[in-house]
């Protein structure tokens, strides 16, 4: 194999992996190149490099997944090294393959090793011949018993994609009732996000914890280990909390761990950043789960504790040179834990959420690193994943990380689409989380975490946005605009405005009295209750309040009708409602609405037929997941607006169902 340097590396991926590899490269003095799909051309990841490619259409079939488009990108703008980051078509080996014959340097491993563990059947074969322990599983074809295949492994099964990973295509399967619908549902997803729809039976462990071991390997014959990352939090099997090292390892079990990724790395001749990931028993018994052949999304927290850059090693190894001391002679430093943070409804179960970013600032002090693929004004649409930026933080224990972590989430300012964060927030100084004790059931635990109560700091922040908003019209006046907000020479009727946060409205009056010197109060009352607080500060962008003889400062950011409060008791968006709603602004009774964007896939009824409540519908698709709109009561569906392949947009009309009305005894 010839081996040369990189000079300018194409970037064959999308948002924050496509930013963080092109800020190492650009380090290392290597020139960039994007390629971007039509909804991508104004994102950041875009204006970072130093030329960009587009690739026409929307969907990733059209673009991220279409290696030909790529090579053609390299081959135009002289490229000669590609790297994938993840998911596409990062561990498609024929991708790999393809560049290679093209002339250009493929940052990942070879060709065969992504090949040997691209196929999740081939890959446990494999490792248990090199004598790494395996689940139990089959694989499901058409034609095959899949009943006897799930019979034969003992239920629960989970029903997985052989071809990716990210959770999409996995279902969990708990009787022999549910097992046709996971197989369609599953290699739906997987054949939409990886070009396969190819699935197949695994024992499923209950409330295992999901531990990963980072490997590197290079062509000298040279596989390290760099430590285990514990991924155990996740929704819908995909992760959103990951940390290094695992609370429930210790050094005898990091070594067994250790030794058994090398052990596979080796058995596939591994070389570059790959990943070894298994399921971890109480007991300490651990089992084989796959081998991901690329970087993985939460590499920087290996990053931060061992104070290596994966992607600079990775572009060494590719350039042909042994991996260096610091990487044979790596040690733990402290403690590391990263959040994913998603575009997303949690309450609503966890549904994407698409809108314009109004604004996108996470604080980053000493020991917090964000990895961001968005900005102020980036729009998020429903084409991709829904992750926003990767939010980590370094610590000297776990305690301290964990903290760190919380507070900088708290404080960040996230205008313009619903987003996790409270749920990070929650999880993060949850008891059960601090003690180490989290597994893959976590979630299931803890509905407190994904459907938390709102409380008195709703009310706080509607008296925030109307008093910012007030002092926001008085410096805006014509006339009089030095005059103090509110000012009246003779009294005046309480001021009004009422604001909807989420699915509660909360109506606000206000009246101001002159201290004199003293200054000025305020009697403010929220839904006719009278909210004891005095003003200490008002302008646009800021209010200050003392309740309790305690002062609280809030930030404000007003866009439209919308109005965005950051506090110490929390964040919330405000719509303000028109005192006069316009004509035909109500859905009609028995109305479904799109709880999300995305693509119609099936429609699963017609219009004039009887539905039972919890039928299915309608199904969506976005961001390579689908969601299912059921009726929610017994009656006749009468009207029916969408069509396989039609695109809709949160809270469009999808259907009308006149409800049964219940019978009355004469």
């Amino acid at each position: 194999m010839t081996f040369r340097p990189v000079r300018k590396l194409l970037v064959a991926n999308r948002g924050e992996i496509a930013v963080r590899v092109q800020r190492t490269a650009h380090d290392l003095g290597i020139a960039t190149v994007a390629v971007y799909s039509d909804p991508d051309a104004d994102a950041p990841f875009v204006a970072l490099a130093d030329e960009a490619v587009r690739l026409p259409g929307a969907t990733p079939a059209e673009t991220y997944l279409r290696g030909d488009s790529v090579i053609a990108a390299a081959r135009s703008t002289g490229a000669d090294a590609v790297h994938p980051g993840y998911a596409f078509l990062s561990e498609n080996s024929g991708f790999a393959r393809d560049c290679q014959d093209a002339g250009l340097t493929f940052v990942g491993p070879s060709p065969a090793a992504i090949a040997a563990m691209g196929s999740k059947l081939e890959a446990k074969a494999v490792m248990a011949a090199a004598g790494v322990p395996v689940l139990p599983g089959a694989t499901v074809g058409p034609g095959d018993d899949a009943r006897a295949a799930a019979d034969r492994i003992g239920y629960p099964v989970l029903v997985k994609a052989a071809f990716g990973g990210g959770g999409r295509g996995m279902r969990v399967v708990r009787n022999p009732d549910e097992l046709a619908g996971a197989l369609e549902q599953a290699a739906r997803e997987a054949a939409s996000a990886f070009g396969d729809g190819t699935v197949f039976l695994e024992r499923y462990v209950e409330r295992p914890r999901h531990v990963e071991v980072q490997i590197l390997g290079d062509h000298h014959g040279t596989v390290v280990s760099l430590f285990e990352r514990d991924c155990s939090i996740q929704r819908r099997h995909q992760k959103i909390v990951e940390e290094c090292p695992s609370p429930a390892v210790d050094a005898q079990l990091r070594a067994d761990l250790g030794a058994a990724a090398v052990a596979a790395g080796r058995a596939i001749g591994y070389t570059n950043a790959g990943t070894v990931e298994f399921l971890l028993e109480e007991s300490g018994a651990f089992h084989f789960l796959e081998v991901n052949a690329r970087l993985q999304v939460e590499h920087p927290v290996t990053e931060m504790v061992t104070g290596l850059d994966l992607v600079a090693l990775q572009l060494q190894v590719a350039e042909g040179r042994p991996l260096p001391e610091s990487v044979r002679a790596a040690r733990l430093d402290g403690h590391a834990i990263e959040v994913r943070l998603y575009a997303e409804d949690v309450p609503a179960g966890f549904l994407p959420t698409t809108g314009t970013l109004d604004r996108f600032h996470v604080p980053t002090p000493a020991g917090v690193r964000v990895d961001a693929g968005v900005s102020d004004g980036s729009v998020v649409g429903p084409h991709y994943d829904a992750m926003l930026a990767k939010v980590v933080a370094h610590g000297g224990t776990r305690d301290e990380a964990a903290r760190r972590l919380a507070r900088v989430l708290a404080r960040a300012e996230l205008h313009g689409v619903v987003t996790n964060r409270d749920l990070l927030v929650g999880l993060l100084g949850d008891e059960e989380f601090l003690a180490g004790r989290a597994d893959t059931g976590y979630l299931d635990r803890h509905p407190e975490l994904t459907n938390p109560q709102s409380g008195a700091a709703a009310r706080i922040h509607a008296t925030v946005a109307a008093l910012a908003r007030q002092a926001r019209n008085r410096s805006a006046a014509p006339a009089l605009a030095g005059f103090p907000s509110g000012w009246r020479n003779v009294p005046a009727p309480p001021q009004s405005v009422s604001y909807a946060v989420g699915d509660r409205t909360y109506a606000v009056t206000y009246t101001f009295h002159d201290r004199g010197a003293f200054g000025r109060d305020v009697d403010v009352a929220v839904d006719g209750e009278a909210l004891p607080c005095r003003l200490v500060t008002a302008v646009p962008e800021r209010v200050v309040l003392e309740s309790g003889g305690v002062r609280r400062s809030y930030r404000v950011h007003t866009v439209g009708d919308r109005t965005y409060v950051d506090g110490p008791d929390g964040a919330a968006t405000l719509v303000e409602l028109p005192r006069l709603p316009e004509p035909g602004s109500v859905a009609a009774p028995g109305s479904l609405l799109a709880p999300m964007p995305g693509t119609v896939v099936r429609v699963l009824a017609a219009t004039g037929e009887s539905v039972t409540p919890g039928q299915a519908l309608v199904v969506l698709e976005a961001m390579k997941m689908e969601h299912t709109v059921t009726a929610p009561a017994a009656g006749t569906l009468s009207r029916l607006t969408v069509s396989p392949g039609d695109q809709v947009q949160p809270q469009q009309l999808i259907a009308v169902i006149d409800e049964q009305q219940p019978e009355h005894a004469a």
